[in-house]
């Protein structure tokens, strides 16, 4: 562009239009870092939420809280699903709904039984792409042996949504004796995975954004209370086990370090990744502590336990990868430190938002 003397003009920079690539930390309103699982939305939680209810709230650290009803203890959920596109390699939203939902009872060890199904539909979806979508719900239900027994379906205005969105809840049945919490994490656990890290949140984000990585990268939703199942038939004491969802694996292991107030050392050589994932994460910048799971679970296991909980998983289709990556530690209580390949060390940081935004 010309000025009137003929020379180009100087540049004007709307400073207005900027954004930042990172949520600011004090926003004075809802940004996508509060959906992100990180910090941003811890601080929402406690600094808003909690507050605003007041002594009505009874709020745990788990993925499901833990109840006594009629002499029946009952695991209970609730999670709801936004993941854009609503279709993705190795899933749709419909069966993450379900496996999600499940897999949040199967970390404080309850047998999943019934979950609720609430529909939030934008005006003009085609009924076609519903049907598909409820049609891998009800597989993967058959699949997971939950039922399906109450719902509600909601429609928004055009352009006031992204198709579907999905709301669920579910109740499971806790047997006696199993407790399952992060508060019993404790200095000695030897920290279990069990299968390769990454693979749901860089399956959507290929989907998203038409990459390509000489292959097709699936995602790894899938139910993991049959794991736990096997894990907890072997007598062990497992103390602590979550699915890394948003946030990945490293703001799982922050959480439960806060909570349980040890250190966790992790050897990122044991870490599974796959080479499809690394090669991804390595072109886009991304760590792939960091990227979301929907097939995997992290265990904290007593270490004279440790050993047998590794063998049952390996004999379970959907543990075949699992390693022990780390153990819990005295040492930097509510830190993560992981060992790197090159034998430094360096802090594995809850993430303030997420790296990959809309991936559940």
């Amino acid at each position: 562009m010309l000025d009137e003397t003929g020379s180009p003009a100087p540049a004007r920079v709307d400073m207005g239009s900027w954004v930042c690539p990172m949520p600011l930390r004090d926003s004075p309103n809802i940004v996508m870092g509060h959906g992100g699982g990180g910090a941003m939305s811890g601080e929402l939680i406690e600094h808003l939420f909690l507050p605003a209810f007041g002594s009505a709230a009874e709020a745990g650290f788990g993925d499901s809280a833990v109840v006594t009803l009629g002499g029946a203890r009952l695991a209970f959920t609730t999670d709801s699903f936004v993941v854009k596109p609503m279709e993705f390699p190795g899933g749709s939203i419909g069966d993450l709904a379900v496996n999600g939902t499940v897999n949040d009872l199967a970390m404080s060890g309850a047998r999943p039984m019934v979950l609720s199904t609430a529909f939030i539909l934008e005006e003009g979806t085609a009924l076609a792409d519903i049907a598909r979508i409820a049609a891998a719900m009800g597989t993967a239900a058959l699949g997971a042996e939950v039922k399906l027994v109450t719902g509600d379906t909601k429609v928004v205005d055009a352009g006031h949504g992204d198709g579907v969105y999905v709301n669920t809840a579910g109740i499971g049945l806790i047997d006696d004796g199993v407790d399952i919490r992060p508060q019993r994490a404790r200095p000695g656990d030897v920290v279990l995975v069990s299968g390769e890290i990454g693979l749901h949140g860089v399956a959507v984000l290929s989907c998203r954004e038409g990459l390509e990585f000489g292959t097709t990268v699936c995602s790894d939703t899938a139910p993991l209370h049959g794991l736990v199942a096997a894990m907890l038939a072997t007598g062990a004491d497992v103390h602590v086990l979550r699915d890394p969802t948003r946030g990945g694996v490293a703001a799982t292991l922050n959480e439960i370090a806060g909570v349980a107030k040890v250190g966790v050392s992790l050897d990122e050589r044991k870490i599974p990744v796959s080479s499809q994932v690394r090669d991804a994460c390595g072109l886009l910048g991304l760590d792939p502590l960091y990227v979301a799971n929907e097939g995997k679970l992290i265990a904290f296991v007593a270490p004279e336990d440790a050993d047998r909980v590794l063998a049952a998983m390996h004999e379970h289709p959907l543990g075949g990868r699992a390693e022990a990556i780390g153990v819990c530690v005295e040492e930097h209580p509510g830190m993560v430190v992981a060992r790197t390949a090159l034998g430094g060390n360096r802090v594995v940081d809850l993430p303030a938002g997420e790296q990959l935004p809309r991936i559940c």
